[in-house]
């Protein structure tokens, strides 16, 4: 059995500090190596170390060869690739198709350190490496590119990137329990070929197994099927195949539609899509981790800094997270612009209250820099921790997109109570000054627990909180599947009221984002005036990015609405899709930014509100042009990651104070 190592290593010289000839598997990643558990290529490193596999690590490598693939030598059993934390696409590129100045997972925030589509790309450079050895994707780019997905950046419709990788398995969602089975069916020689009934899998097939059913998507939600009819069958759903899916957007909606109703656990079937000759066979999705698991896994022996390598070089991405601890992953939200669902799942899993301070206690005694600050407890959100549904069998056979909207459902216990225990024991740590709560807090569970809300406005908020209203009208709203305005007043009164009751100063800081499905000029104008009437000025904007495979993509692809069966006749969904209309967007929400008044005054006048134009109070954007402004009318600023804009508040209307960096 390998012992445990202090970082994995990253060259034959590491290998041989260790011991090894060899390593069993090797991580490629498009990050930087920093090992903590926030980085998912840390966490695959030492739960396969945990199993007694020596593990290899290759960050960030010169693509342009097969040469830095072979720099550890041929792994015994696999290599393990993935793009890193965030889709490639994603991290490089703005909402408008913008290359990024920097990233934020490199040494020196340093842009262009991994090619686009690296998952592909690094795959491809394996192979050539070593012809033999099995190739496995992973991670948040594969994930969500599973099957046929539409891809922004080329504007079209692309295969599973199984295909596109030439890989040998991909695994998607949190992989720890798939990740360990496949090396251990490898160890025991069994062909990579024949792993194909893994949880949280895809391959690829030419026939259909015997034995099984297979169930036309298209049927599914017809009025008249019994579901009675699948009992006691193996079955398997069939998904309009990529080329139907290419050309017709409608069916990309319905099977958009399909994949997320098929995500629950509990219930979900196996789904199946052709690609030419071949189907691209997807899985059910993994069983969540119990407790005890995720506590084992969080507490694996991370060395929570950057490898060694980069000397003194800041990595932004883990100067952001180096202090925080993660306590819960999920989130049953449904938000549809949002990926945790397709990659977390939508069931909260829980580390215990122990465990959560034996870690706040490692940062405190082990992580260079710890002032007595933790800077965030949380994960996808703040306030999910321990939350669920109150009976595991309707937990297992729901499938409804959210547990939150239209409203909350009455099978969700909301009680905050165990956050609430967590937090208080987690600031009473000695050597513990403060703790930060930087994850989103979820506004509308948060009313739902008024005792939560105190704890958290009195003892856990650094002047400013951030949360995501992320719209204001119904319209966007409805197609975000997020709450009304109605929720976000009912929480900023209890926020109010408790921050005047410990005597602080404390502002709420709002995210919204501009142009997405649903979205009008009309209701981007109404959240410009809510936004000056509130005291609000946008630091950042963040336009509407489809990434691949939510479901706000499948709204922007098709107009159409896939919440709903998908039928010819089903909703239309306008698109703000034209740059035009994008940067209109944007610009409302910098209503107060000068090089946007000119943009901003001909799409009132278009509007018939040339009545917002002047300098009165209740007016949008003045009359007069300030000398050398007008030229930039976009109002982003770029950044090394997308998000919804930052705020900053200025107490009052037109009422500057000093900006505070964003999470």
């Amino acid at each position: 059995m390998s012992r445990a190592a202090g970082f994995l290593p990253m060259s034959r010289a590491g290998m041989e500090a260790l011991g090894w000839d060899a390593c069993d598997v090797i991580v490629v990643t498009g990050d930087a190596y920093v090992d903590h558990p926030s980085f998912g290529m840390a966490i695959i490193g030492r739960v396969l170390e945990a199993q007694g596999l020596r593990v290899g690590m290759i960050a960030q490598p010169d693509w342009h060869s097969a040469e830095p693939f072979r720099a550890l030598g041929r792994p015994r059993l696999f290599f393990g690739i993935t793009g890193g934390n965030m889709d490639s696409m994603v991290n490089r590129y703005t909402s408008d198709r913008r290359v990024r100045s920097d990233d934020a997972y490199t040494p020196g925030g340093e842009g262009g350190r991994r090619p686009d589509r690296a998952c592909i790309v690094y795959a491809q450079r394996a192979r050539e490496a070593y012809r033999d050895v099995p190739i496995v994707i992973g991670g948040i780019e594969a994930s969500l590119r599973r099957i046929a997905h539409f891809d922004y950046w080329s504007a079209k419709v692309r295969r599973s990137i199984l295909l596109d990788a030439k890989a040998d398995l991909l695994v998607y969602g949190n992989a720890e329990r798939a990740i360990v089975e496949i090396a251990r069916r490898l160890a025991a020689n069994e062909p990579i070929d024949a792993i194909t009934d893994l949880r949280g899998t895809a391959c690829v097939r030419r026939d259909l197994p015997e034995g099984w059913v297979e169930i036309d998507s298209t049927q599914l939600e017809a009025p008249e099927r019994a579901r009675s009819v699948e009992r006691g069958t193996r079955s398997v759903i069939r998904l309009p195949s990529h080329e139907q899916v290419a050309v017709d957007p409608l069916l990309y909606a319905h099977a958009s539609r399909i994949l997320h109703l098929e995500s629950n656990a509990g219930n979900a079937r196996a789904l199946v899509q052709r690609h030419g000759e071949q189907d691209v066979w997807l899985n059910p999705p993994p069983i969540p981790l119990s407790t005890s698991e995720m506590d084992a896994v969080y507490e694996l022996p991370y060395q929570r800094r950057p490898h060694p390598v980069y000397g003194e070089a800041k990595i932004p991405a883990y100067e952001m997270i180096r202090f925080s601890v993660t306590i819960q992953r999920g989130c049953f939200g449904g938000c549809t612009f949002c990926s945790i669902t397709e990659h977390e799942g939508r069931v909260i899993q829980s580390r215990s209250e122990d465990s959560v301070i034996r870690e706040i206690e490692k940062v405190r005694d082990t992580v260079p820099g710890f002032t007595g600050v933790i800077s965030d407890l949380g994960g996808p959100t703040a306030n999910m921790y321990r939350l669920a549904c109150r009976s595991p069998e309707i937990q297992r056979a729901c499938r409804k997109p959210s547990c939150v909207y239209p409203e909350i459902c009455q099978n969700l216990l909301t009680d905050h109570s165990a956050l609430v225990a967590l937090y208080r024991r987690a600031r009473e740590t000695p050597g513990v000054k403060k703790v930060l709560i930087a994850s989103g807090v979820r506004y509308d569970l948060a009313v739902e627990s008024p005792e939560y809300v105190r704890e958290l406005v009195q003892h856990h908020v650094g002047g400013y909180l951030k949360i995501a209203p992320e719209a204001i009208a119904e319209g966007p709203l409805s197609k975000m599947m997020k709450p009304g305005i109605g929720a976000y007043y009912r929480f900023r009164e209890l926020f109010e009221r408790y921050s005047k009751e410990a005597g602080k100063k404390q502002y709420l800081i709002p995210y919204f984002i501009a142009a997405h499905p649903g979205t009008s000029d009309e209701d981007m104008l109404e959240l410009a005036l809510w936004l000056k009437q509130n005291g609000y000025r946008a630091d950042q904007v963040q336009a509407f990015l489809p990434s691949p495979m939510s479901t706000a993509t499948a709204m922007w692809h098709s107009g159409r609405n896939p919440l709903h069966r998908v039928t010819r006749s089903s909703e239309v969904v306008g698109i703000p899709r034209s740059l035009k209309v994008r940067r209109l967007h944007k610009a409302f929400l910098r209503y107060h930014d000068p090089n946007n008044w000119p943009m901003l005054r001909e799409a009132l006048r278009r509007m018939g509100r040339a009545d917002l134009i002047g300098n009165g109070r209740h007016q949008l954007v003045p009359s007069y042009q300030p000398p050398g402004t007008g030229h930039a009318p976009e109002g982003h600023r770029g950044g090394s990651a997308p998000r919804p804009f930052r705020t900053q508040h200025t107490g009052l209307p037109g009422v500057s104070r000093r900006r505070r960096p964003g999470r």
